[in-house]
């Protein structure tokens, strides 16, 4: 691990890419700060995909000094692999990935140099408020998800892999969702290694509608649903 690249697909988020990216400049410094008396540590290295943004996203990360690219997309796989492609050209060898709705724990970047060598980890995410979720779903919810190494949810808000493990499986594709379990499946089919931790940690959004049609607001929404009417319910994320 020589250099470290973090892409963070972006579409209207206004009211979050602040909180996301002073959470990733406090991670960072709190990487350099723990590992201080070692030599040749890898530079990391912020980029924001900036999908059809027609808000004020744009305006707060240019005012936080981090780059950032613009695109037309209007979809996650794509923007992802058109971050990924640009820091890999950079020469990153390790690529981090996060969402503009989350924000990583100060020690992100440590947690990932410990789990070293792996191809890639797959962190765990929190939910950011709880108040305007049923105690049923919220029960739910923490029975279901594994907060325990060896959990085997993917989340595209905290997941992190070798440059030429990407390569090898050809990345993100084109997907409007679940563009991070296509790829992680991908991965493991090609016999990659994976760490499954809870150590890396990333706390997100709670919200129960996004831009997303299937994502992890969906998710929610759908289990606050299924809670009210009192059905069985079936997690897959």
């Amino acid at each position: 691990m020589k250099k470290i690249g973090v892409v963070i697909p972006a579409c209207n988020e206004e009211a979050y890419i602040e909180r996301c990216l002073l959470a990733l400049k406090s991670a960072q410094t709190y990487f350099f700060q723990y590992f201080k008396t070692i030599e040749n540590l890898p530079e990391i290295q912020i980029l924001v995909v900036l999908d059809h943004c027609t808000d004020s996203t744009a305006l707060k990360v240019q005012q936080m000094g981090i780059p950032a690219i613009s695109c037309d997309f209007r979809n996650v796989g794509k923007a992802r692999h058109l971050g990924i492609q640009q820091m890999i050209e950079q020469g990153c060898d390790w690529i981090c990935c996060t969402d503009a709705d989350s924000f990583v724990q100060c020690d992100w970047f440590q947690v990932m140099l410990q789990h070293q060598p792996t191809d890639a980890i797959c962190g765990v995410v929190e939910l950011d408020q709880w108040d305007h979720l049923s105690r049923k779903t919220r029960q739910a919810y923490l029975r279901h998800y594994q907060d325990s190494m060896g959990h085997r949810h993917i989340h595209g808000a905290n997941l992190c892999f070798k440059t030429s493990a990407y390569i090898q499986v050809n990345g993100f594709q084109q997907l409007d969702c679940h563009e991070d379990v296509d790829f992680i499946r991908r991965l493991e089919k090609a016999g990659a290694q994976i760490v499954w931790s809870n150590q890396l940690r990333v706390t997100t959004s709670s919200r129960l509608s996004s831009k997303i049609a299937a994502g992890f607001a969906h998710f929610l929404q759908k289990l606050e649903l299924k809670q009210a009417a009192k059905k069985p319910i079936s997690l897959c994320k």
